[in-house]
């Protein structure tokens, strides 16, 4: 019988890793990403299967929680092939490539300063390096187009639909037949909400005999967006108004490019104080290079921005600090600045040295707009603290804090079930990707409101399909 093992994103958000072996054999992995916060430790660990006897890696987005581990899984032996959507392959370059390059410079910090008390041998090297990156790109790889099905030999196929997380993102059905019978197993991925400038909403889907879905914020609603486009808009006036700067940690990948999204309306409605913002993210101005490669996968409004001005996300207050000698001229502007940099959880990137700057600075906002992971820099404002260790340096944190979940890229506990409830058959669920005591809230929720039981999937658990 088919079965499905997670060694990773169980009980927990980060690190999703679902192995999937069917009855002839056939081995399939969906998704490999990195663990990050309070369980990163879990990154140097042995994966718990072969990465040898994996023939097929299904990839549903370019977030690193999904694809941080790639180098990694090609290192201890990988060799079979790659199934995902053309421009994750692209967007996965740009966030595993900068990931090493960080992996790279923190171990050459840590060694250097080992070695001052003959300590170096303790140090663990890198995960991996660029050179392990540029591996990844030498395997053969299957493009899927949404809606199109893919046949992987013996009678197993597989269709990805668009999840509207992020560019590329797919909800994966993989189909078998097994003892006569043919099974549909769903694997949603990261599913978007259906509030976002930049994605379409979620495809929907008809039947799965069992459904492997996200739960990140299965326990709450997200405010809407248009609450959140007036709170964000009215921090941003009273700040700036106020000679004061808004500091923006931001994802590099969707949300970033929403937040322009936002800010470009603003300009064009005439809302936005003169000012100046600072996209301060190498790998986010890549990733919005490719969000305009592929813009046909985006909504009518950015495509009616590219058609009038050339630019999905550019406008004359808008300045992209691509190198470090123009990310450290940023501290020579005093006020009237919004500056948005990685990264998005604060445990590394160009947003510590702008709260090394401005932190400490009551004039100031700092605004989160994504989700803040256990044992995060980021996660530690969000709860309160009000002292925080930048570059070994105690920084007050003096300057008002906000967080708006509205612009969050994940469906909330409604878009959730909604989309649940569009499937006209639906056998088992399955909760990923989410932290225990948030997958029980919504776990009740799902029972209420569909009267179907489901199961929080645990660490390494066997699931017989």
């Amino acid at each position: 019988m088919a079965q499905v093992r997670s060694f990773g994103a169980a009980e927990t958000v980060t690190g999703s890793c679902h192995l999937m072996e069917l009855q002839n054999g056939m081995t399939l992995l969906i998704d490999c990403g990195m663990f990050q916060g309070l369980v990163e430790e879990h990154n140097q660990k042995p994966f718990g299967f072969d990465p040898e006897e994996v023939d097929f890696l299904l990839i549903t987005h370019g977030h690193l929680d999904h694809v941080g581990r790639l180098p990694k899984l090609v290192k201890e032996g990988f060799h079979g092939t790659i199934v995902t959507h053309k421009a994750t392959m692209d967007l996965a370059e740009v966030v595993l490539m900068d990931s090493a390059k960080l992996q790279e410079e923190s171990y050459k910090t840590a060694y250097r300063k080992a070695q001052r008390v003959g300590e170096e041998q303790s140090i663990p090297k890198p995960l991996y390096e660029k050179d392990d990156v540029r591996l990844i790109y030498q395997l053969p790889v299957m493009e899927a187009g949404y809606g199109e099905t893919i046949s992987l030999g013996e009678g197993v196929k597989v269709t990805f639909k668009n999840a509207g997380h992020i560019l590329g993102s797919a909800i994966i059905e993989v189909s078998f037949e097994e003892d006569g019978v043919r099974k549909r197993i769903v694997f949603s991925g990261d599913l978007g909400n259906d509030n976002t400038l930049v994605m379409p909403a979620p495809d929907t889907l008809e039947e799965a005999d069992a459904l492997f879905i996200e739960s990140t914020y299965g326990d709450r609603n997200h405010r809407g967006a248009e609450e959140s486009d007036a709170e964000l808009e009215a921090i941003i006036k009273e700040t700036i108004n106020n000679e004061g700067n808004v500091l923006i940690p931001s994802f590099a990948i969707e949300r970033t490019q929403e937040i322009l999204c936002i800010l470009k309306q603003m300009y064009d409605r005439g809302d936005l104080p003169v000012c100046q913002i600072f996209l301060d993210s190498p790998m986010a101005i890549r990733a919005t290079e490719i969000y305009k490669k592929y813009h046909e996968e985006l909504t009518e409004c950015c495509n009616r921005f590219l058609e009038r001005d050339g630019t999905i996300f550019g406008f004359p207050y808008l300045n992209y600090t691509l190198h470090v000698h123009e990310s450290m001229k940023i501290n020579e502007e005093e006020s009237r600045c919004i500056i948005i940099a990685g990264a998005g959880m604060c445990n590394g990137g160009r947003i510590l040295q702008h709260f090394k700057h401005r932190l400490w600075n009551e004039k100031n906002a700092l605004v989160f707009v994504g989700y803040q992971v256990e044992g995060t820099l980021g996660r530690q404002i969000v709860d309160g603290e009000k002292k925080i260790k930048v570059y070994n340096e105690d920084i007050i944190v003096k300057a008002r804090v906000h967080t708006i979940n509205g612009f969050s890229a994940h469906a909330d506990q409604n878009d959730l079930i909604r989309w649940m409830q569009g499937f006209k058959r639906l056998g088992q669920i399955y909760l990923v990707h989410g932290e225990r005591d948030k997958q029980e809230i919504f776990q009740q929720a799902i029972k209420a409101r569909m009267d179907k039981p489901s199961h929080i999937v645990r660490y390494a658990e066997t699931i017989e399909l």
